[in-house]
Parts: C-alpha cells; sequence; structure tokens
C-alpha cells in the first residue's frame, strides 16, 4: 500500500499493523483480532478465512475486483466491503487506448520486423481509432472513463451494463448486448468476475457478431476462454487482442493445455500481452490508498462510532 494510508487511519485514532509480507498462516492466527483488514488481490478472503475474523466490521480492498473474497459469507456475516475503482479508473483507461492504438497501428508487430531487417510499408498500414465503433461491456467507473477517452478520438461508443444505465455520458449511446453484436468493430471488457461472467466470452459469444472485431480484456483473465478466442483469431472472427489478463497468470504453473495456448498467444503478432499493470501505475498506487483512506473514514463516521 501506498504510505499515506498509514497516516490516514493513524489520523482517525485507527492503530494499524502494516505486514505487506506476511503469510496466509500468520494471518489466521491473529486475524479474529482486526476490526478492519485492508488487502490487495494476492490473499484469498475465503470462508475459512472470514470465520476466523470474529471481530471484523470491513474489509477494504485496494483495487476494483473483489473476486478475491468470498461476498456471500461476508454479507452473511455482515462485514462491509469497500473498493476502489475511483483509484485505478484512469490508469486502466489509459492503457486501453494504448493497446487499441498499438493494435490498430501495428505498431509492436512492425517495431519486431525493422528490429530484424524487415521493413514493410504496405503490410503496416493501419486503422485509425476513430473510425471504429466501440462496444463497452460494463459500464461503471472504468468504462466510463474508457469511453470519455473514446470519444475525444471521435468513435462511435455502445455502451452495456447488466446493471442498466440511468444516463448517458456525453457522446456515448446507451446499448444492448445485441446492438453491440450487431455494429461493434473493437469490444472492451469492463465487468467484474463472477459466476454470471466466467467464460463469458467464448465460441458462442464470438458467433454473434456480424463483424470481425478487435477484443480489449483489462477486467479479469477468467472471463475469456483462451482457446475459443485462439480458435476465432485464426478463423479471422477476432482481427486481435489486447489482453492485460490471462486465465492463469502463474506462468510457472500453467498446465499442457494452458502452456500450449500460451505458447500460441505469444506466437501471434496480432496479440498484445501486458502482466496486468493496466491499473498499476504509480499515481493509481497512491490514489488507491486515498480512495480507500476515504472511504474508511466515512464508514468510521456513519457506523463504527455508533458501536
Amino acid at each position: 500500500m501506498y504510505p499515506s494510508i498509514i497516516k490516514i487511519l493513524e489520523d482517525l485514532g485507527i492503530e494499524t499493523d502494516y505486514e505487506p509480507t506476511i503469510s496466509r498462516e500468520e494471518i489466521l492466527e491473529k486475524i479474529n483480532k482486526y476490526d478492519g483488514v485492508i488487502v490487495r488481490s494476492k490473499i484469498k478472503l475465503d470462508k475459512e478465512f472470514l470465520t476466523k475474523a470474529t471481530k471484523l466490521k470491513y474489509i477494504a480492498r485496494a483495487g476494483a475486483g473483489k473476486d478475491n473474497i468470498d461476498l456471500e459469507t461476508a454479507e452473511s456475516m455482515g462485514i462491509a466491503i469497500l473498493n476502489a475503482p475511483e483509484g485505478n479508473r484512469d490508469a486502466v483507461a489509459e492503457h486501453v487506448i494504448g493497446l487499441l492504438l498499438n493494435l490498430l497501428n501495428k505498431i509492436s508487430s512492425s517495431d519486431k520486423e525493422i528490429r530484424n531487417g524487415i521493413w514493410k510499408r504496405e503490410d503496416n498500414r493501419g486503422v485509425e481509432l476513430g473510425s471504429q465503433t466501440v462496444g463497452i461491456i460494463g459500464f461503471g467507473n472504468t468504462g466510463r472513463e474508457v469511453a470519455k477517452r473514446l470519444t475525444s478520438f471521435g468513435c462511435k461508443v455502445l455502451a452495456y451494463d447488466i446493471r442498466g444505465i440511468k444516463y448517458s455520458e456525453l457522446g456515448v449511446t446507451i446499448s444492448s448486448l445485441e446492438t453491440i453484436f450487431q455494429d461493434a468493430d473493437i469490444v472492451s471488457l469492463h465487468i467484474p468476475l463472477d459466476d454470471h461472467n466466467r467464460n463469458l466470452v467464448n465460441k458462442e459469444f464470438f458467433s454473434k457478431f456480424s463483424k470481425p472485431i478487435w477484443l480489449i480484456n483489462t477486467a479479469r483473465g477468467e472471463i475469456v476462454n483462451t482457446a475459443d478466442l485462439l480458435d476465432k483469431i485464426k478463423s479471422g472472427k477476432v482481427l486481435g487482442a489486447g489482453l492485460d489478463v490471462l486465465e492463469n497468470e502463474k506462468l510457472n504453473s500453467l498446465s499442457p493445455t494452458q502452456k500450449k495456448d500460451f505458447d500460441e498467444l505469444t506466437s501471434l503478432p496480432n496479440i498484445l500481452l501486458t502482466p496486468h499493470v493496466a491499473g498499476w501505475t504509480f499515481d493509481s498506487y497512491r490514489k488507491i490508498s486515498e480512495v480507500l483512506g476515504r472511504k474508511i473514514a466515512l464508514f468510521y463516521k456513519i457506523n463504527w462510532k455508533q458501536d
């Protein structure tokens, strides 16, 4: 965590233990002493963890995703969940634009060619981002920031969210999935990983598009079926993909099938891969702590002092 979070908490009168290298076993031994816990994505707050956390009033997740938390058990125990999508939404949005500009203009692939003595102008002709219709699936904090940047390029932006969208951002069209399937040239995913969305982007999903698309995934790797993505890239249904996340990001523990798919992904010039860093800039590191600090302060003000 960015150091400012400690001062924010101490200014609230909250005693804080900062232990970023603590093991799970050590946590389980003493989690029953704590009223609150701040975590990133490394530690699983599963049923075993939560049932030992008998005093826990809140979990503060440093980031947007909550898929490392057993939300059902936490809710049954009356534990509040605080997260900080506001802290890294700008970082993710900028990363999405970077992936798109790179893919559409073949920047990385042509750079590799030139380094190998290959000079091909015609084969590396690009596509202007502003000419594209972009479907954004998931229109929360990050989806809206991505949309703002895309409209500045002149893109037509179609926004869909399963929770519904109450109002349209400037230049964004509130859309159905069916309209995105019909009109989109690019699809960018900004949805959480849950039982509904796991493996959502598969052969059936891709087959619904009326034209070939570009795919951007800066959400969670398990939303996209890698084998099906590869199949659709081979068939031309997917023109290329920018992936900041993978189904299994522990590259030293890939199964034989996952290793085969990974090797194939890395061999393709129209695939861009980054190591789950879209939301992890020097700026977002600070912003996440500041956002969480404010939310913990508000939680303390509304709830905790009443105990």
